[in-house]
């Protein structure tokens, strides 16, 4: 992540992906259950972690309902000219290959 970007704060995960798709970030991103991969839903593409980078993150965690934490990362294949979000939960039932591919995200956006 650019450390120069301008910071940008959500109070919801609706407000945070209504701004985010205003700036661009039009596509949206699935991680499959069992690749190490994130999947375009609109253009049927697979990206593996270094076909993109990680531009924004942002955590929202539920007051009481585990199920309302998730995460979003905004991320930018400059090889494909694409850019989009990953939204994910972070709660109970989130899946093993999803985290682990998650956490790997995650490091690699602090560099």
């Amino acid at each position: 992540m650019d450390s120069s970007k301008k910071r940008y704060t959500y109070d919801t995960l609706s407000e945070a992906v209504n701004d985010l798709q205003k700036r661009g970030y039009t596509y949206d991103f699935l991680i499959p259950e069992e690749q190490e991969c994130i999947y375009c839903t609109q253009n049927s593409l697979e990206l593996s972690p270094d076909e993109f980078s990680i531009e924004e993150i942002y955590r929202f965690e539920g007051m009481t309902d585990p199920g309302d934490e998730s995460i979003v990362f905004a991320i930018a294949s400059k090889k494909h000219n694409i850019k989009g979000l990953v939204i994910n939960s972070f709660g109970a039932e989130f899946g093993y290959r999803s985290s682990k591919l998650v956490e790997d995200l995650y490091k690699k956006s602090r560099g």
